[in-house]
């Protein structure tokens, strides 16, 4: 599972109060999810007038394909004019499946050959002899 987060730090010119910069907010945040299927919320700057730090996350297989849809939103919220991108970040981040559920890239064949060669580890001695034990049944003592 590829999780991607981003982050855009906001100035918006010509807010005089914390209602004016809360409506500014709300109306990028709405129009992201509207167009995105992200999440996204007002993640710093909540008590400032002019700066406002927002948070997009979203999820998906292809890490390519979850940066993609991350750049596209920042370039979105800095193409609405209605705040100037005063930075940007993106991470993306590879999580694990969960226990027991096969990962896409593998198929049955590729299990079948790791069951077989953990058997052939164990069943290389194919006459019955163990290589641990000296042919006359003793055990090999290496020189010692």
């Amino acid at each position: 599972m590829i999780v991607g987060a981003a982050a855009a730090e906001l100035e918006i010119h010509g807010s005089r109060s914390l209602k004016e910069k809360r409506g500014v907010v709300r109306s990028i945040c709405q129009r992201v999810r509207n167009r995105f299927s992200v999440s996204v919320a007002e993640v710093g700057g909540q008590g400032t007038w002019t700066r406002a730090l927002l948070g997009f996350a979203t999820v998906g297989n292809d890490a390519v394909v979850v940066r993609r849809v991350l750049d596209q939103v920042i370039d979105f919220v800095e193409g609405l004019g209605l705040a100037e991108l005063v930075t940007s970040d993106v991470e993306i981040l590879r999580l694990p499946h969960a226990v027991g559920l096969p990962d896409d890239d593998d198929d049955d064949a590729d299990e079948d050959e790791d069951l077989d060669d953990d058997d052939a580890d164990e069943d290389d001695d194919l006459d019955g002899d163990d290589d641990d034990e000296a042919p006359d049944g003793d055990e090999d003592d290496h020189g010692e």
